[in-house]
């Protein structure tokens, strides 16, 4: 269904231009619904283990751009480009991977955890890591106050929420899992204004992005598989973790920042965020279907 938003935004470009002013209210809807799926008790147990409370969110906030950055200066991408790149994988994970993960049936406490631990440091990785690479049109202290801006109005109004309406919350969270799916369709259609004028006029320069978003978000999936031990189901949620990020939580916080070739590639982004997790989900079902020797 998210795949089809993509789709939908491409086939018809009115559609997807009246739903671009609607992605900073659906990204702050995501990250929302995210908080407030929080459980505490099993993100207390993740936080007692260093390597999921420590270790991992730094590696997915500051190891995953440095190595994604080099990646793309050795590949000789483009100024432009390769911050593009870099500005995606500085994203938090996706607010929508403890839901994909639930979908799954794979352990939601990890991603969400690691969800919230790295939008706590976006503020302050994001900018830094985007002055480092430099390119960017707007000041790292500006780009960290909007984003500071975005996360702390959604931790205000999920602290606020989980407060006075804790068994309501309680009681209602598979719509809470709607609303953050339904967010994301709207965002996905929304991420594609402007991006079916850009694939005609440069046709070589989108199977580029489409191409780097699938292998950096594949390599970042591999590489999250190996990173710590366990079994393939605690090692599949690592990998969602990270490669699929909340590229829309930095580009609405850029803003007018983004260049449109910087919008071609999160656009493109898009997509193995959407269709990774069924190949994830046939993986899972070929384990389980094993017959033991």
């Amino acid at each position: 269904m998210l795949a089809l938003g993509v789709l939908l935004g491409l086939a018809f470009p009115a559609l997807a231009d009246l739903a671009r002013p609607l992605m900073p209210a659906t990204v702050f809807l995501i990250v929302l619904g995210t908080l407030l799926r929080v459980d505490s008790q099993a993100v207390i147990a993740a936080l007692r283990r260093p390597s999921l409370s420590v270790l991992l969110p730094a590696v997915v906030m500051v190891v995953c751009p440095l190595m994604i950055g080099v990646a793309g200066h050795l590949l000789g991408l483009s100024p432009e480009l390769a911050l593009a790149v870099v500005l995606a994988v500085s994203a938090p994970p996706s607010s929508g991977t403890a839901a994909v993960a639930r979908m799954l049936g794979l352990d939601s406490a990890v991603p969400l955890m690691v969800t919230v631990l790295s939008m706590v440091l976006a503020p302050v990785t994001v900018p830094l890591l985007a002055g480092w690479f430099g390119g960017l049109e707007i000041s790292a202290l500006e780009l960290a106050l909007r984003l500071a801006l975005l996360i702390g109005s959604a931790e205000g109004v999920a602290f606020l929420l989980r407060r006075h309406a804790a068994a309501v919350l309680a009681a209602h969270d598979r719509v809470v899992d709607g609303a953050i799916v339904a967010a994301l369709l709207v965002f996905a259609v929304a991420t594609m204004a402007g991006i079916r004028a850009q694939i005609a006029a440069d046709a070589q320069a989108a199977t580029l992005c489409l191409a780097l978003a699938f292998a950096f978000n594949i390599a970042l999936q591999a590489g999250g598989a190996m990173l710590l031990p366990g079994n393939l189901a605690q090692r599949l949620t690592v990998g969602l973790i990270l490669g699929n990020r909340n590229v829309g939580l930095v580009w609405s916080a850029l803003g007018a920042a983004a260049s449109p070739r910087m919008a071609l590639y999160f656009a493109a982004m898009q997509l193995p965020i959407y269709i990774l997790p069924r190949l994830i989900e046939t993986l899972i079902g070929r384990e389980k279907t094993k017959v033991p020797l």
